[in-house]
């Protein structure tokens, strides 16, 4: 009895670290790069071009909100300096999502809040530090998009 309970206890630990090295990790290095912006930052908005999605299921995984397929490291990493609001959005002709796990540690998630099936999340008076942001998708699979950074109101083109 004593092996099969100690049986037990490995098996749940090894599932544990498993399924926490299967969740998003803001300590990888971004995928896409990193910016340093500052309020009155140019050009305004700041745009990547990356692939959208990943094999993680938010649903799932957490610690995240439940937000769609996204890769286990950021696609992108802001360094904000703080001072007034940002929108952050993602373009794309399918149907993405974004993750950003805000300074503060808490996660914020955002599917079609923008135009069509593009996600948008506006942070109004940003607080400065580092943002790091997943662009996901909604369903399984990968997809071409742009990360759009601005203090101005959303271009959809």
């Amino acid at each position: 009895m004593k092996k099969v309970i100690g049986a037990s206890i490995v098996a749940l630990a090894i599932l544990t670290l498993v399924s926490v090295a299967m969740a998003q990790s803001f300590s990888l290095a971004p995928r896409y790069g990193t910016a340093n912006l500052r309020p009155g930052f140019m050009p305004d908005p700041h745009s990547v071009t990356l692939t959208a999605g990943g094999t993680i299921n938010t649903r799932t995984s957490g610690p995240a909100p439940a937000c769609g397929y996204v890769a286990n490291a950021p696609d992108y990493r802001l360094q904000w300096g703080g001072g007034s609001s940002l929108n952050i959005y993602a373009i794309s002709g399918s149907d993405t999502t974004l993750l950003i796990n805000m300074p503060d540690g808490s996660w914020r998630c955002n599917d079609d809040g923008g135009s069509g099936n593009n996600p948008l999340l506006t942070i109004g008076n940003a607080p400065s530090g580092q943002y790091d942001i997943w662009v996901g998708t909604y369903s399984s699979g990968n997809a071409g998009a742009t990360l759009r950074i601005s203090e101005l109101s959303p271009r959809w083109n």
